[in-house]
Order: C-alpha cells, then sequence, then structure tokens
C-alpha cells in the first residue's frame, strides 16, 4: 500500500511525486516511475509488483491462514515461524532517516524474533560471475562490454572457470550517462536470471545466464575441467597402467605427462624419451606448452603433436603406445610411434576408451553463476536502527542474520555490510533498479526481539509478522527447497 512504501506529495495535474528513490519522479495518473515500480493509481501512489512472503506450509500444499487481529495489534507476538517476510517488494527507505517499511516480529520456537525488510537502492554494487569453462575468454584486467560500453573486467581464473567482475560504483555513475545506464540495465538483467550477451577485449563473445551453461562464440559448453592435466594424471593413471606407454594430459596451465609424474614412477612406468615444449616444472608437470585459446584443454592448438618434440631415441622405441587427451575429454587421439619414432595417429583401442569417458564422466556441468555483491551503507541501517554501528557489530558478533530475499549471504570480514548472494537462491524478479542509476536489491536484519530493542531499533514500528499477509499486494510462495529457512537457525534461541 501507499502509506507503507513511501511518502507522496500531490504536484499540479493530478500528479503524484514518489520519493521511494532520489530521482523523485512526478507520475502521472495510469502511469508508472521511472524505475517501473510504483505507479499512480487514480491518485493513489501503488507499487507494481507485489511484496513476497516466503511460506513453508506451501511447500507442503498447504495453504496461509491470515491473522485475524480483530482491531488494533494489542501488542502480544504469535507463531509465525512457518512464514518469513522478505524485502522483495516491501519498498525502500528513502529519504533515508525514515525506519525500514516493515519491522516484523513473531515467536519462532519459543523465542521472540524481530526481521527488519527492506529494499536498498545500490550504487556500491555489482556481480561477480563465475564462468565454467577452459575456454580463453580474454586477459585479465580486459575490458568486459555491453553494447559497446564498459561494464566490468576480466578477473583472475579459478579452478575450471573464468571469473568476471562486473559493475561497481565506477561504472554504475563514475563514467558517461550511457555507460552507467548500460551497466545497471545489464546487471539487473543478470540478477534477475535473464541472459546478457558480453564481449570481451581481445577476446571472446559470451552469453551468460545464471544457473545455464555458458555460450562461448556461438557455442554452448558442456563441462568443466575434472582438474588440471598433472591432476588428471594422478586421478586415472591406475585406469592407464599397462593399456597405453605414455599419457599427455594437454592443459593451458599445468600439462601431465604421465611417465614422468609422481603417479607413473610408483607405477613403474617406464621413461618414453618424451619431449615437452613449455617450462618444466615439477616431474610430469609442463607450464606454457602453448597459448591461451579455444583449442585442446583450452590452449589454442588443434594438433596437440604440435607441443612435442622429437623423441630421445635412447629411451623412445617403435610401436610406443601414446594417448593425448584434454581436461574435459572433448579432444583425445591415440598415436603409436613407427620405425623413425613419430607418431602415427591411430583408433584408440577398445580397452583405452573407458578411460577417456571416466575423464568425460567427472567432469561437472558447465554454468555459469552469478553473485549479487553489494555493501549496505549507514544510511539504509539507518532504516534498522537510530545508531547504525550496533547493527553492523551484531552481523560481525552473529547476532544479526543477514539475507537477501529469503537466501543465505555471505558476509565479507572487515569493516561494513558487504554480502554477497547467489541470485538463482533470490525469488524471481527479486531486483529492480533506479535511475540514478543503481540496483534495488531486498535485504533482511533477523535477530531476537531482546537484541533488537538493545541496537535501539525501532520498536514503536514492530508488528506482528502475520499482519503482512493481510496486505492486498502480497504474493505468497513456498521457499526454496535447497537453501536454509531463514528462522531455522534462531529457533534454538
Amino acid at each position: 500500500m501507499a502509506e507503507e512504501s513511501t511518502i507522496t506529495a500531490r504536484a499540479e495535474d493530478d500528479k503524484i511525486r514518489c520519493d521511494a528513490c532520489p530521482v523523485m519522479c512526478y507520475i502521472r495518473p495510469g502511469l508508472t516511475g521511472a524505475c517501473d515500480r510504483y505507479a499512480n493509481r487514480d491518485g493513489e501512489l501503488i507499487r507494481v509488483d507485489p511484496h513476497i512472503v516466503l511460506d513453508r506450509t506451501l511447500a507442503q500444499g498447504g495453504k496461509v491462514v491470515p491473522f485475524d487481529r480483530g482491531g488494533d495489534w494489542d501488542g502480544r507476538l504469535v507463531s509465525g515461524g512457518e512464514s518469513f517476510v522478505t524485502a522483495v517488494g516491501s519498498g525502500t527507505t528513502y529519504p533515508d532517516y525514515k525506519p525500514a517499511p516493515f519491522i516484523v516480529s513473531a515467536e519462532v520456537n519459543g523465542v521472540d524474533m524481530v526481521t527488519v525488510v527492506t529494499e536498498g537502492i545500490f550504487s556500491y554494487a555489482g556481480a561477480k560471475v563465475k564462468i565454467d569453462t577452459d575456454r580463453f575468454l580474454g586477459p585479465e584486467q580486459s575490458a568486459v562490454r555491453v553494447d559497446g560500453e564498459a561494464v566490468g573486467h576480466v578477473t583472475t581464473s579459478e579452478y575450471g572457470s573464468q571469473m568476471l567482475s562486473l559493475g561497481g560504483v565506477h561504472h554504475l555513475t563514475g563514467g558517461s550517462k550511457k555507460e552507467g545506464r548500460v551497466t545497471c540495465e545489464a546487471l539487473l538483467e543478470l540478477c534477475n536470471g535473464k541472459a546478457v550477451e558480453l564481449a570481451i577485449d581481445g577476446g571472446a563473445t559470451l552469453v551468460v545466464q545464471a544457473g545455464k551453461p555458458p555460450i562461448v562464440n556461438g557455442a554452448e559448453e558442456a563441462r568443466m575441467r575434472v582438474g588440471c592435466g598433472s591432476a588428471t594424471i594422478g586421478m586415472f593413471a591406475k585406469q592407464w597402467h599397462g593399456k597405453v606407454d605414455e599419457v599427455v594430459v594437454v592443459d593451458d596451465h599445468i600439462t601431465g605427462v604421465l611417465s614422468e609424474h609422481q603417479a607413473g614412477k610408483l607405477l613403474g612406468i617406464r621413461d618414453t624419451g618424451i619431449r615437452m615444449k613449455g617450462r618444466r616444472s615439477t616431474p610430469g608437470r609442463y607450464f606454457q606448452v602453448a597459448e591461451p585459446g579455444l583449442g585442446w584443454g583450452g590452449t589454442n592448438i588443434s594438433d596437440p603433436l604440435s607441443i612435442l618434440g622429437a623423441f630421445d631415441a635412447k629411451l623412445a622405441w617403435p610401436g610406443l603406445r601414446l594417448l593425448l587427451v584434454s581436461t574435459t575429454g572433448e579432444h583425445y587421439g591415440y598415436y603409436v610411434l613407427d620405425e623413425h619414432l613419430v607418431p602415427v595417429e591411430t583408433e584408440v583401442p577398445a580397452d583405452l576408451y573407458p578411460s577417456v569417458e571416466r575423464i568425460r564422466e567427472n567432469c561437472e556441468p558447465a554454468l555459469a553463476s552469478v553473485l549479487f555483491m553489494a555493501g549496505a551503507g549507514g544510511s539504509l541501517r539507518a532504516g534498522v536502527t537510530e545508531n547504525p554501528v550496533r547493527l553492523t557489530r551484531s552481523v560481525k558478533d552473529s547476532i544479526t542474520r543477514v539475507t537477501c530475499g529469503g537466501a543465505p549471504v555471505y558476509v565479507w570480514p572487515g569493516g561494513g555490510i558487504t554480502f554477497m548472494v547467489d541470485v538463482t537462491h533470490v525469488p524471481e524478479n527479486g531486483f529492480g533498479y533506479v535511475p540514478t542509476p543503481a540496483l534495488v536489491a531486498p535485504i533482511e536484519f533477523t535477530l531476537p526481539l531482546a537484541a533488537y530493542a538493545a541496537l535501539g531499533g525501532h520498536m514503536d514500528h514492530v508488528r506482528p509478522a502475520t499482519s503482512v499477509i493481510e496486505r492486498e499486494a502480497v504474493r505468497e510462495m513456498a521457499p526454496f527447497s535447497d537453501i536454509p529457512w531463514p528462522l531455522a537457525a534462531r529457533s534454538q534461541g
């Protein structure tokens, strides 16, 4: 309802002034504001999207029973452990002297709990994107672009995944107006589970969607690597023993060689006289055998023999059996040395092929993961308590739990409340925007009622959680089955 979300001022020509964000739109009847979140309906400011309440009874086919107040609330708490009031659709605290839109309380397993619910306006926000692939996406620090505008950069890769850092205040507000708008739109789409096309300077184009396989240069990725080349040798050496004389696992970072690797030594595998290009690290491990790319094992090669030198005639022998394979099993080849010790490609023997399939089997499906990251600033915290630093300390002391649309978050150590959340755990369309530009994200703070009073919380705004269900703009949803119930950890008191 309008009176629960924002203060408004009527202007001329039946416009309504909305102060839910710094833009402070004047909205004509029948239209929405610039954010598409608030509208003027017959002279009343309404929230367009519903306020989401999670209810565990819905997961079992149950039905929420509204709380019958029978008049004004008398201050007594009622059982509310089956319902969790999220901040999705709740409204914001802007201008920031106001208490949060909803401060709700309930008894959970004998403990009086309170949840402070608000949608934060985040300029200091972005997304960390994990892309499961060995493909070369672009050099570290290269700009990531949408519609030609820089919206982030490539950051350090992780085991089997490439990483992007998108958004942040520099791109949202520190560049051109177009850069800020494009960045905000891209972040909003990603955080709401939509597909976004990205282009990386000096690298690939890709389509990213949270929880879906990434598409790199038009090709959908199927699997992430089982490990680096050295790790793959260690995992599967026994399966190759006796079936092949040498194995090279091609990888853009650490290429493994079976006969030199400690796993091969322990199995008594004979020296083969193989010579590798690249920089030798420890035995059986080679760096920089090729440049990064879209070929074998994340390198730029299409012919795996190009990373081999001539075999040492003192150690190699005609008939030597050689398997070359990538870290996903996507690429593989079987070779036998001829009388000149030159590898000749041959059909993979039937007893060797299952080991290639085992590599594929152990590769997890490739996905794109999107983590929204933001800092809950002092103004937002003022909606919780008149002394914001107490909230920060309460979070650090694990007295107050932070959630995002009911989803668990990771709170970074150090100062402030900087958190990350997997966007696939946030209710559908849980993120919004304001055209300042900034993202709007749900955030909830849950703690014992007594602890909330000790924080200097806005106790005169506390109301029963179940009363929220009576609002016409509320939509009840079953919680996600694979994440913890937001109130469960507090049930022990």
